[in-house]
């Protein structure tokens, strides 16, 4: 197994919009009621950024608290990394816009796209910065607006997503916590299974475009269940299996908050207990490159996470992309 350097997460944080929008409001703008949306997913309410609300702005302020966690400065900060797929803009980097509004102003920027992914991935790319010696302080951020690119109208889909962003601060560590398992992989013979077909230069926006509501999330939804059970199984399986460990030996795992029937399968499969499992889908639904970050705060929050705990991380998404990330804190 290749080894890794010593590399900590210094500090976590989050930000979730204050709007919650519940089963119940739901029931009142499509057809659909709170039985069918918890059975079918587990998810009960979610937070909808309100206008003004942008991804760099959760970004800014997730990116806050976890700086001050990690008992730094914004100006300490070498590199920003910003995980999503709902930047600002299409150019500049949404990563860019961070940088400028916490005053990071020593550090590199730019955006990283995995959709749910994203997150995961980009703790690997961080930690490889500072592997390489390159740089000490790296801030990791994971944010989407998924609301903005929802289709209001169509309940197989806009039950599902929510809005958010989680940050973390990588930094190099001369003892105790190392990094003891990475890897990224995609599959784009699975690009179709979720896409927003338009807005880029292969359906550039047009009349035609907005009128059959090409520029929303497209979802086919049996294939990519049982496409995510099998990846979430096989991405935990191999990450044991790397590292000689075994499902006792990890604390917690903080998987994509996707769904809790993919969860509890892919669990049931690898016969592992709920309760070893960070779960908040219930309050947030399916928040894409934040939902990991969002869970690891909120864990850490909670004072659970003890030093030599092995936590694992694992995400999967649109691309089809995913990641694994095993770190013992």
């Amino acid at each position: 197994m290749k080894q890794f350097s010593s590399i900590k997460i210094a500090g976590t944080g989050s930000f979730l919009p204050d709007k919650i929008v519940t089963n119940a409001d739901l029931e009142k703008i499509v057809d659909t009621s709170d039985e069918w949306i918890v059975t079918r997913s587990g998810i009960k309410e979610r937070r909808i950024a309100e206008n003004g609300v942008t991804t760099s702005y959760m970004s800014s302020k997730a990116a806050l608290r976890a700086i001050d966690a990690a008992g730094l400065k914004p100006s300490d900060i070498q590199m920003i990394i910003v995980a999503t797929v709902t930047p600002d803009h299409l150019f500049p980097a949404t990563a860019c816009l961070v940088q400028e509004a916490i005053g990071a102003n020593n550090a590199a920027a730019f955006d990283l796209s995995a959709a749910c992914s994203g997150f995961v991935s980009a703790l690997s790319v961080g930690s490889s910065f500072i592997e390489s010696g390159l740089y000490d302080n790296v801030l990791i951020i994971g944010a989407d607006t998924l609301s903005k690119i929802t289709d209001w109208q169509d309940r197989s889909t806009c039950v599902l997503f929510g809005d958010g962003a989680g940050a973390t601060v990588l930094r190099r560590s001369d003892k105790g916590s190392r990094i003891l398992y990475q890897t990224m992989g995609s599959d784009g013979s699975g690009s179709d299974l979720l896409v927003v077909p338009a807005g880029g230069s292969g359906m550039p926006a047009s009349e035609e475009t907005v009128k059959n509501r090409d520029h929303f999330i497209k979802m086919k939804g049996n294939e990519l269940f049982k496409w995510a059970v099998k990846k979430m199984k096989d991405l935990i399986s191999d990450a044991i299996e790397a590292t000689n460990i075994s499902v006792d030996d990890i604390k917690y795992i903080v998987p994509h908050q996707v769904n809790i029937r993919i969860i509890s399968a892919a669990l049931k499969r690898l016969e592992i207990p709920l309760e070893k499992v960070e779960i908040n889908l219930d309050k947030y639904g399916n928040t894409s490159s934040a939902s990991v970050p969002i869970a690891l705060d909120e864990l850490v929050r909670r004072n659970v996470i003890k030093k030599g705990d092995k936590v694992l991380m694992v995400a999967f998404g649109s691309g089809l992309t995913w990641a694994t990330f095993l770190i013992e804190w």
